[in-house]
């Protein structure tokens, strides 16, 4: 893999981590495109590297948010920031089940079979049509119940539902954000709210897979050939300068409702890799 396409995927990367759109499931297809065939060992390396500007991006843009968290969290000052952090880490029970009893099983879903990246992207299309139609504007009648609604902040019970939807989108092409966003909005959590807590609750799972990934990549024979640090540090700096833009401009495309308009967009691309 040469430096323009770590460059590619770093920016495919850092744009799809936080738009609705399943950055691993756009890996996946622009691998595929750049007939990029890494070995496993070096594949691992590179998405950890992309996974960890991603994460970077979301504590440059959430820093505001973030830091009060950690500081009542750690110095256990019992406020509203403490328990919105315990909240996080119920939300990430479920995804970390995952992640310990099934991680073979979803790993065999990846390795270029857009066909199961193709069907993932129809149904976020179909999850954030869902929360369009149904949750489009404060204080209406729900088109699902019948009832009216006023958003509300995030509850425990909300907190792992959210989490549950995190677990099921770790299939390329079922997308994170638009997943844990379009759940949010259908429970009836405000706008604002979910889209900041969907960005947060992926640090923790995502960070607990990279020591994972660390420990494989330690214990991985060397391969006769490496990466390269230029392909990596290429694609590190793409994916944190774009996931940077677009963290910033997915939190106000939530806040406008404006996310129809990718499940256009993915219905489209599913259709093009189902039938690829």
């Amino acid at each position: 893999m040469d430096w323009l396409d770590a460059l590619i995927l770093g920016i495919v990367q850092g744009l799809a981590e936080y738009l609705p759109i399943s950055s691993s499931g756009h890996l996946e297809i622009f691998r595929e495109i750049l007939h990029v065939d890494l070995p496993s060992d070096q594949a691992l390396e590179f998405d950890l590297m992309l996974h960890a500007a991603t994460v970077l991006s979301t504590l440059v843009i959430l820093w505001k948010e973030f830091f009060p968290l950690c500081r009542s969290f750690f110095t256990l000052k019992m406020d509203s920031n403490f328990y919105y952090v315990c909240k996080i880490l119920v939300s990430c029970i479920p995804v970390a089940i995952v992640g310990f009893c099934f991680k073979d099983v979803v790993e065999s879903f990846f390795g270029g079979n857009l066909r199961i990246v193709g069907i993932c992207l129809c149904i976020t299309a179909l999850l954030l049509s869902f929360a369009y139609f149904f949750r489009t504007k404060p204080m209406q009648k729900s088109a699902l119940t019948g009832r009216t609604y006023k958003p509300r902040d995030i509850t425990w019970l909300d907190a792992f539902i959210i989490g549950c939807a995190q677990a099921v989108a770790v299939l390329p092409g079922l997308s994170r954000s638009g997943t844990t966003i379009a759940t949010g909005i259908l429970i009836g959590d405000k706008r604002e709210k979910v889209a900041s807590f969907s960005f947060l609750m992926v640090i923790i799972p995502i960070l607990g897979e990279a020591l994972l990934d660390m420990k494989d990549i330690i214990t991985a024979p060397v391969s006769a050939q490496s990466t390269g640090l230029l392909a990596i540090t290429v694609g590190f700096i793409a994916a944190f300068v774009t996931g940077c833009i677009a963290c910033k401009w997915m939190l106000e495309l939530v806040k406008k409702g404006k996310l129809v308009w990718f499940a256009i967009y993915c219905v489209i691309m599913g259709i093009v890799c189902i039938c690829w």
